[in-house]
């Protein structure tokens, strides 16, 4: 399992298009990704990252930090392309 911790540069936070970005990305790279949000550092209960729906229900803001968890066979690039995602302010 390989994890990151970030914060989350699009002005719009998880919102619509980056949470259908980061689900499709999670989804289509084979690996399962746990999403959490980190407040005050706890961390809340994880989501399915592959789900556009349970990413957006986090809530996540511009600049709230979140915990991403990838397990499976191509963890180094899923971890690349999420946090690419996470951390591009265009999105």
């Amino acid at each position: 399992m390989k994890e990151f911790r970030t914060l989350v540069a699009s002005a719009v936070g998880l919102h619509a298009r980056p949470a259908a970005l980061f689900a499709s990305s999670a989804k289509s790279s084979g690996c399962s990704v746990k999403l959490s949000k980190v407040v005050n550092g706890e961390v809340s209960a994880a989501v399915d990252g592959a789900s556009v729906l349970r990413v957006m229900t986090l809530g996540v803001k511009c600049g709230d930090e979140i915990l991403v968890q990838v397990t499976g066979e191509s963890e180094e690039a899923t971890v690349a392309a999420l946090r690419a995602i996470v951390e591009n302010p265009d999105h």
